[in-house]
């Protein structure tokens, strides 16, 4: 798959070798289904291919219905609609692992860049929305209007992109039980202050602000190969732990997502009312 043949993202590169990712679903806030995931993959294999592109930017497309910044979405987490795989062109199937609910695939190919990539999170993250982020960005910048939900709980599943392993390296083991247990809630100034992200930063500045670290770690203001081999000392080691987590992820989202209190909490949300769950 070339860039030029993306539905769910936009792929854009500007004279530096930045690129600019933008998930752009935005009449379902930008969440991510399993083509949108298939073209982070490729567009994780063309950034590490292309000798021109040396950074990645990824963010969340405006609703182009709301002109209100506070309503923006980063994503609204992964999209589980089963009518929706039947629409799926038959030759993208061929290359869509259903069982990989982790996003093993996408995860392990952002994992392996050395090419930095930064998440500018423009408004809300829910859910696979936000640990696609943390697993696959080097830096996160949100913007003051951004905020964050692991409701995982609240569906009856389990986070994915090797969370279980990273967030409580990053936030300690009791404080990502927490969080995931109670599916919290979180402004962007907690989740800075929980060492989740790196700065909140004004709303109208933050591509602005990201693309302006970008060109800090690259040529010609950095030793961009420098950057790179610290990128691959700091992954490397950790190859192994990840992939062992997202096959657990896997094996525990597969069981999850055939119980009674999956099912309960897709139907309360259709019908808009609170899930009775059975623990079942």
């Amino acid at each position: 798959m070339n860039v030029d043949e993306f539905k769910d993202i936009i792929w854009d590169k500007d004279e530096n070798g930045i690129v600019t990712v933008t998930l752009n679903i935005p009449k379902r806030k930008n969440a991510l289904s399993n083509v949108t995931f298939l073209e982070l993959y490729y567009a994780a294999e063309a950034l590490k291919k292309d000798k021109t592109a040396r950074a990645m930017i990824i963010t969340g497309a405006k609703d182009p219905n709301s002109s209100d910044p506070k309503k923006e979405a980063f994503s609204s987490g992964g999209y589980f609609n089963m009518a929706f795989l039947k629409t799926i062109d038959p030759e993208l199937m061929k290359e869509i692992e259903i069982a990989d609910i982790a996003q093993k695939k996408a995860c392990l190919k952002f994992w392996d860049l050395d090419k930095p990539v930064i998440a500018a999170v423009n408004g809300l993250a829910i859910g696979a929305g936000y640990t696609f982020a943390i697993a696959c960005s080097d830096l996160i910048y949100m913007s003051e209007y951004a905020w964050v939900r692991f409701g995982f709980v609240h569906l009856g599943i389990l986070p994915e992109f090797a969370t279980t392993y990273i967030i409580p390296r990053l936030v300690g083991f009791h404080k990502a039980k927490e969080l995931f247990y109670f599916g919290a809630t979180l402004t962007a100034q907690e989740t800075v202050d929980l060492g989740l992200a790196n700065e909140v930063v004004p709303h109208d500045k933050l591509l602005s602000y990201c693309k302006e670290k970008a060109s800090l770690l690259i040529p010609p203001k950095a030793a961009g190969l420098g950057v790179r081999l610290q990128k691959r000392a700091m992954h490397k080691p950790l190859v192994e732990a990840l992939s062992n987590a997202l096959d657990a992820e896997n094996k525990g989202l597969g069981k999850a997502t055939t119980t009674y209190d999956f099912s309960e909490a897709m139907n309360a949300r259709k019908e808009k009312r609170e899930p009775v769950f059975k623990g079942k």
